[in-house]
């Protein structure tokens, strides 16, 4: 597409992209976070070279806070191999999660993935917990579910879906965006504080808050349920 003049990668714009919001925090552009991303796919044995896809809120007027970012990492044959669920609390901790796409599912159009939870997110949850994903893939449409459920199988506590349509990225398509939704990032901000008011008003029980992981990211194999 042309050249964008409302979206910057780096610097600010009515629309950014910072590179240090994701990863490690340590990026400056695309090509260190594109390293950072092939040495954990490394890591985890998979082979680097294929398309990477990042679904994120862009920072609006210069801010954004992504409870949630997803990577989609292609292997170099074009197939989906490993999706990376990127985390963040609102205390400033980060960790996350690369999940293999086991080989029967790559290329499908559904893929179902869970791992136990390892970064404490809401006061209000305990640390015994599990995610398990259905992820539709992007394409014309893109879908993705989220369940936190126990780990000794019991009922979900939490349940979060996100559908989506591919649409043209153009200034004018920016400015409606911005017009429709004016103010997005800081109102999921201020959206999960309201809440969390209103569950302690109700009598919720505030949990203790652990350190966080030593590792950045956690791995989970095709075939495993639990994160190493």
């Amino acid at each position: 597409h042309a050249r964008l003049r409302w979206f910057s990668v780096g610097r600010f714009n009515l629309f950014s992209l910072w590179p240090s919001d994701h990863g490690d925090g340590s990026a400056h552009d695309a090509a260190g976070l594109r390293a950072q991303l092939d040495a954990r796919l490394r890591e985890a044995g998979l082979p680097v070279g294929g398309a990477i896809r990042l679904l994120a809120l862009p920072r609006v007027l210069g801010y954004a806070f992504n409870p949630l970012s997803v990577w989609f990492c292609d292997a170099p044959d074009g197939r989906l191999q490993a999706i990376v669920y990127e985390v963040n609390n609102t205390f400033g901790e980060r960790h996350s999660y690369l999940i293999e796409v086991p080989e029967a599912q790559r290329g499908a159009r559904l893929i179902e993935q869970g791992c136990d939870k390892r970064l404490f997110v809401s006061p209000f949850l305990d640390m015994e917990l599990a995610y398990r994903f259905r992820i539709e893939p992007p394409g014309e449409r893109l879908s993705i579910g989220v369940g936190v459920h126990r780990r000794d199988g019991g009922a979900a506590v939490l349940h979060a879906r996100l559908d989506a349509r591919r649409r043209p990225l153009s200034d004018g398509a920016l400015w409606r965006t911005f017009f429709a939704y004016p103010l997005l990032t800081l109102k999921v901000i201020v959206g999960i504080h309201w809440e969390a008011l209103h569950l302690w008003r109700k009598g919720a029980r505030l949990r203790p808050r652990p350190a966080p992981p030593a590792q950045a990211m956690s791995v989970v194999r095709s075939g495993d349920s639990s994160s190493s």
